[in-house]
């Protein structure tokens, strides 16, 4: 089944980009989503290729300074897809904040897929009590499983191996414009987002700095299209995460597939991701941290990263979210 083009408040992605081959859709979902992110839309690709034919409904207004009238006027055009001209086999909620508009509509079985914030943040309760009620749940890590007292299907977000992929490092500074006798740390989020904590990257580099006989630049990734990140990332000496919450962080991922080491907090999946990763290190303090990209510094290596990462490509993401829409009955 193929779902309609050009309804108001829908994206569609990629239609005029060449595609890789792919199977013959025979399966329709409505995308529910706050914000289509760019592993999000990737996601989708994936999702195509196996055969899922995808439409994509974002929440009305502007990430983060969204309000409760936004979310109302959400719910009119989830029922007017599901009830109206669209003929979708299930309804995916992406994100804890859309669950409810999805389980309102009263035709369709509902995936729930949990980022992370949406689990372990302010709106923890109410991503809970929709795992509860949906057909099927998603989360990005083993520990966001352990939150939940419902079973879940553990599927991180996967990423493009082609676009993310070692290239020589002097190269990626030249065509940026870095400084090659500095040292260069990259921190993978806008200042602004709070729960990502720049301003503990900030604290833990100028602690470096005290150290250093050379400069140490901190970039933060603000702004940016995404298939300009691996150069960015190719470029840097580290990755640096100060986050407070995290699921399965994409920024953790492709970086390893770029060889780029990594300095990070204990969250989420990181833990496990850089386990057996050299020079990769978590820490729980600013000294510990600093230490971390210290020893990095020093021994000015690309790490081991993509060859510990098979499991997270977008191909799989894709197929194993399917066998969940056929697990409800879509298709059927």
């Amino acid at each position: 089944m193929s779902s309609p083009r050009g309804a108001p408040g829908d994206q569609r992605y990629g239609e005029s980009e060449e595609r890789p081959r792919q199977h013959e859709a025979d399966l329709s979902a409505l995308q529910l989503v706050t914000t289509p992110r760019p592993f999000f839309t990737e996601q989708l690709r994936a999702l195509e290729r196996c055969g899922v034919n995808s439409t994509t409904l974002p929440v009305p207004g502007v990430s983060r300074s969204r309000s409760v009238t936004d979310f109302l006027k959400y719910y009119p055009k989830v029922l007017g897809r599901t009830l109206g001209s669209g003929d979708f086999d299930v309804i995916h909620a992406n994100f804890g904040l859309v669950a409810p508009h999805a389980l309102a509509q009263p035709s369709r079985p509902v995936v729930l897929s949990l980022w992370g914030t949406d689990l372990m943040g302010k709106y923890g309760a109410v991503s809970r009590w929709c795992a509860k009620q949906c057909d099927a749940v998603v989360v990005m890590s083993e520990e966001m499983a352990a939150e939940l007292d419902t079973d879940c299907h553990v599927i991180p977000h996967g990423i493009d191996f082609e676009r993310f992929a070692p290239r020589p490092r002097e190269d990626a500074r030249v065509e940026l414009g870095w400084n090659p006798a500095a040292k260069h740390v990259l921190f993978p989020y806008a200042p602004d987002r709070e729960v990502k904590d720049y301003p503990r990257a900030e604290r833990v580099v100028e602690i470096t700095r005290g150290s250093a006989d050379q400069p140490v630049a901190l970039h933060a990734v603000n702004g940016l299209a995404h298939e300009e990140i691996p150069t960015y990332m190719n470029a840097a000496d580290a990755l640096l995460m100060t986050s407070k919450r995290e699921g399965s962080p994409n920024a953790i991922k492709e970086a390893l597939a770029c060889d780029l080491p990594i300095v990070a907090t204990n969250v989420g999946d990181v833990p496990d991701r850089l386990d057996g990763v050299y020079p990769s290190y978590i820490g729980r303090s600013d000294a510990d941290l600093a230490s971390a990209l210290e020893t990095v510094f020093e021994l000015d290596a690309r790490s081991n990263g993509r060859e510990t990462i098979a499991d997270a490509s977008l191909e799989r993401t894709g197929e194993r979210l399917r066998e969940v829409y056929e697990s409800v009955g879509a298709g059927t």
